[in-house]
Parts: C-alpha cells; structure tokens; sequence
C-alpha cells in the first residue's frame, strides 16, 4: 500500500496511520467485529459518537446521519461496519445527465428523436448502499471443435467411398450393381445416410473434445436495497479506485443517503448466484459448442459501499423507461424499457 493510503485497497480496511502495530490493530479490530446491540433492539447508539438510533423494520443497513458510522445487523445482533466507503459526485447537474440520457436513448436509427418525443417523469439523486463482493471465478469448459468434427466427417465420407468404389471394382458386376445401388440410395439408404456411417467408421460418432478455462475476479455489487432489485447490475462494475472512505460532510446538502434492508451474507449468495449466470454468458459468447460447464468461486467479505446514482423515469406513448445512471461515471448502470436495437 502506498504510504499515504487511507485503507487498504483491495479489502477496505481502515489503515491508522500512526503506526504499523496500530495498523496491525486496526486490521485485527476489523476481523471481529464488536456487537453494539442484540438482534431485535429497537434503540441503540452509535458506537461512534453515541447518537440515538432507531431503525426502522426490514431495515438491515443504517448510517449514523450525526457522524455517518456503518452499523449493520448480523446473526450476533447489531454490529460496526468495519469496510465502509463511498463514490465522488462527479455528475452534480441535472443539466449535465440530461445530456447523458439523450445520448443513450437517441442511439440507433429506431430511436431517433425518442428523448425529445419522450415526457420526463422523474430525475433525482440518491447516495444507495451496494455491497462490493469480492468474487474470484474459475469456470471450466468442455467444448466440441466443429470444425474438427465437420473435417473428419469429410474424410470419413471420403473414404466410405473409396471403399465402396473398391468393392465395386474387386467382386464383379452383380455385387458392382449392389454396390452402385447402394450409392443411389438403395436398399433403405438415403445420403445422410451414407454420412452417418463415414462419422461413425471414422470417429465413432463424437467430435473432437477441448477443455477450456475461464478465470475472472470480480469486485461485483449488490444493491443493498429490497426495493431497487429491478436496478440490480447484471454486467457493470463501479469505479473502485474512485472511492474514498465514507464521510457524511461530503454529501451535498439536500441529497438522501439510504439505508438498506439486505443483509451481507444475503448478498455474498446472490453475488455468486450473479456471477455463475455472468460467467456461462460469456461462454457461450466466446464459445458455440459447449458440452459441460462448471464454475469453482471464492467470495470474500463484503464492503458496504455508497454511489450517487441518478434515476431517470420517461414515459413514451405510454411505455415507461427508467434509467440508473452512476453519479461518479455518468455510465448506465441498468436500464428498463429501452430496447438495445
């Protein structure tokens, strides 16, 4: 780590900077992470500056609104978030999004126009909670080379013919007239036929097999939010190297940071469940012939991470399209009722 870091790149753990054995400290404080209250308490204070918190049901996640601190509940009670960070607001302007959206949506020769012909329903800014599961993937391919397959059915095909020419020629005229029926289709064959049987003599009917190997890493995100599970990222991945520690002075002013209701070890199994779909995606883009996958995953601990995101909601002729669009990228982070044509 660099020696100005704040927290550890790669797993979010605060660093204290006065020394390596407090550092060590830090990172073991993390590791067991203390219970402030026990699972159902309906009032509790913040380990971090002692405000009164009371969090509302389904409610899993929750930032202290006085200091900012993390605390979320667990199978022990209420617990610190250790691992708690937060995206820059880099697309402040409702002007500058605007911008953004008519680009996306006026894409294509279908869509020409179709901001302009679209009435604006709804643009605001939300800090939402996503939960960064670090998802290491290694999937392993079985495929046919059809290519390979479709050259020794060639010359499978080739030679059944030759040897049939040979018998022709070797038994005489009366087996010759068989042999040469037999080549027009007779006696219950057809020309598939014949080809069915050069794959079978030459390659006993399979195709030529290869292992492959698709190894990816993940830092995958997971909406904290019950509500906003339609907005889940399929295929998108935030900006990690942008984010700071989280502090609740640097939200403007009027902006809402959300609270959320699933839970990390909620996340970690619908961050493998994602992954392993994501994983046979690009497969079966890379290759057409796939007889057996199998994927193997590590997932490590979760980070609780908050983004700016902007949700635009149109209505054209009727049909609602509905955009999330990250703060820190100005990218699309899923859409809904805009066709890719």
């Amino acid at each position: 780590m660099p020696d100005d870091a704040a927290f550890c790149m790669k797993c979010g753990t605060p660093v204290n900077k006065s020394s390596a054995s407090s550092a060590s400290q830090s990172s073991n404080s993390a590791q067991q992470k203390t219970v402030v209250a026990p699972q159902g308490a309906t009032s509790i204070k913040c380990p971090n500056c002692g405000a009164p918190i009371s969090p509302k049901f389904g409610e899993m996640v929750i930032t202290c609104e006085y200091c900012g601190s993390g605390i979320t509940l667990g199978n022990q009670g209420w617990s610190s978030i250790q691992k708690q960070s937060m995206l820059p607001l880099k697309f402040p302007s409702k002007d500058d999004i605007t911008t953004k959206v008519r680009l996306l949506m006026d894409q294509g020769f279908l869509h020409r126009h179709l901001q302009e012909s679209s009435t604006l329903e709804e643009m605001n800014l939300t800090y939402i909670p996503y939960w960064i599961i670090s998802v290491s993937a290694r999937t392993s391919i079985i495929t046919i080379d059809e290519a390979a397959q479709i050259g020794q059915a060639a010359t499978s095909a080739a030679l059944l013919g030759v040897i049939l020419g040979g018998m022709g020629g070797g038994f005489g005229g009366g087996f010759g007239r068989r042999i040469a029926n037999i080549r027009s289709g007779g006696f219950g064959f057809r020309p598939g036929n014949i080809m069915m049987f050069g794959m079978g003599f030459g390659m006993g009917g399979g195709g030529v097999r290869r292992t492959q190997e698709l190894d990816n890493n993940y830092s995958y995100p997971i909406v904290a939010l019950k509500a906003l599970t339609e907005y889940q990222p399929k295929d998108y991945q935030f900006t990690l190297s942008d984010r700071t520690i989280f502090d609740l002075t640097k939200v403007p002013k009027g902006i809402k940071v959300l609270n959320g209701d699933i839970s990390e070890d909620v996340a970690r199994s619908q961050a493998r469940t994602l992954v392993d779909q994501l994983q046979s995606q690009k497969a079966h883009e890379k290759y057409h012939m796939i007889q057996q996958i199998h994927t193997d995953m590590d997932v490590a601990d979760g980070e609780l991470m908050y983004a700016p995101v902007w949700f635009v909601r149109y209505d054209h002729k009727g049909n609602k399209i509905a955009l999330a669009i990250d703060g820190d990228s100005g990218l699309v982070i899923n859409s809904i009722g805009l066709s890719k044509d």
